[in-house]
This record gives C-alpha cells, sequence and structure tokens, in this order.
C-alpha cells in the first residue's frame, strides 16, 4: 500500500512535469513569434521625435519585408528567408542593426533606396534631384514629446512629403549643423536612413549606408510610453495619450 507521502510526491512530479512542458511551449513560442512575426522595441533617444517620444516602446512587424526561417537571426550572422526578402519602401520606419555594432538596434525612417541620389542644401533634402517639399505646423500634442525646453524655442515642426504621405519632422533653422550633405547614391542592397529629429540625429549621414540584411523590420504603432530613471536624478513618466498611436 502507497503511504501517503509517495502519493502527494507523485502528484508533485506530474505538476511539475506538466508545469514544465508548459512552459517550455510558451517560451518556444515566445521565440517563435520574436524571431519572426513581431517584437516589441523601446525608443531610448530622441532622434525620431516628433514621430516617436522618448519612452515610446513600440511592436515591430518582422514579417513586413519576408518570412524568416524562426530563430535563425539567433545563431546566425543574417537571418534566413523562406520568402523572397522585399526592401522597404521609402518612407517606412525601420529597426535594424547597427551597421558598426550588430549588437545594437536603431530606430530610423528611410530615406534613400537602392539608386537612388540624396542630397541636402540649406537644409532642404532632395531625392534623384527632386526637392522634398515641407511645410510648417503646429501641434502641441507631438511639440510634447521635445524633451529640453530650450530646445522648444529653437525647434520648429514641419510636414515633410517624402512619398505622397506627410510625416512630421523637427528642423533647427537657426543651426547650420546638416545643413549640406552629398549628393551620394545609394549602393545596391543598401538603404540610406535619417531620423525625424533632423538636426540631433546620428544616422546614414554620420556613419553611413544600412545593409539590406540588418534590417529587423518596419515599426508598427506605440502600445506604452513610460520613463523612469534614477541616475542623475529621479524621473518618472507616463504619457497613456501615446497608446495605440500608428507610426507613419
Amino acid at each position: 500500500m502507497k503511504s501517503r507521502s509517495t502519493g502527494a510526491w507523485a502528484r508533485t512530479r506530474d505538476w511539475l512535469a506538466d508545469t514544465g512542458k508548459q512552459l517550455a511551449i510558451a517560451i518556444v513560442l515566445v521565440m517563435f513569434l520574436r524571431s519572426s512575426i513581431i517584437e516589441p522595441y523601446k525608443i531610448p533617444s530622441g532622434s525620431m521625435i516628433p514621430t516617436l517620444f522618448i519612452g515610446d516602446h513600440i511592436f515591430v512587424n518582422k514579417f513586413a519585408y519576408g518570412f524568416k526561417v524562426p530563430f535563425t537571426e539567433f545563431f546566425l550572422d543574417e537571418p534566413v528567408y523562406l520568402t523572397k526578402q522585399s526592401p522597404p519602401a521609402r518612407g517606412d520606419v525601420i529597426v535594424f542593426r547597427y551597421p558598426i555594432d550588430k549588437s545594437m538596434m536603431y530606430i530610423k525612417r528611410v530615406v534613400g533606396l537602392p539608386g537612388d541620389e540624396i542630397q541636402i542644401r540649406d537644409k532642404v533634402l532632395y531625392v534623384n534631384k527632386q526637392e522634398v517639399r515641407i511645410e510648417r505646423f503646429t501641434d502641441p500634442s507631438l511639440e510634447a514629446g521635445i524633451e529640453n525646453d530650450d530646445d522648444r524655442r529653437v525647434l520648429t515642426l514641419y510636414h515633410e512629403d517624402l512619398v505622397g504621405a506627410k510625416h512630421p519632422v523637427l528642423y533647427n533653422m537657426n543651426n547650420l549643423l546638416n545643413s549640406d550633405y552629398g549628393p551620394v547614391e545609394v549602393p545596391p542592397g543598401k538603404l540610406l536612413a535619417m531620423g525625424d529629429n533632423r538636426d540631433k540625429s546620428s544616422d546614414s549621414r554620420a556613419w553611413g549606408f544600412v545593409p539590406m540584411e540588418n534590417i529587423k523590420g518596419k515599426a508598427m504603432f506605440v502600445w506604452l510610453n513610460f520613463v523612469f530613471y534614477m541616475e542623475n536624478e529621479f524621473r518618472f513618466q507616463f504619457r497613456p495619450e501615446r497608446i495605440g498611436t500608428l507610426i507613419r
């Protein structure tokens, strides 16, 4: 006759085995989703203001440019695609591995595609010798993302018509920084990417082109905005109005 302790241990063992199986399945499922379908990403800097704020947590569509073989990007230098990798469109906001240090993730807007000629003169952007027009506008909800009070006095909000669909950008027209660039031709298999905070962005103008194989996916929407740190100063900030913001 089995003792009560033996029966209790058997039930505990079965519970642990069942829980372990469910946990393993959950971990594999999460890794599958992150490697091939969707992945969260946190915005750490202000290079994409006003489109993205510091503290925005976003979802990245990893299926946007082709279906990746699950887990290959975890174990290989470059992911393996089951379908042909399609290039991003001009104007897409993408997350990619930083070309100089692939352990770091960057997020920028695609400005130049392979074969494009990109030039900036007096802060005016030209794509294939065509001026990309901007128009000034105001939007307090976007201006709220400018982190520094001094910046608010010198930065101006514009709509940029890069691909026929307008998106917001910031310029400091009083500063000659980044006034001129190029002309450069984007090589095959590469992209030219810029931050929407044009005068405060480290991007292709500083470190070169983005290899197509470095692309992680396309930014989709903001699911949370939350800032908390206690380094030089305590800071806590929560912006619920950012939840659900589509990234265009």
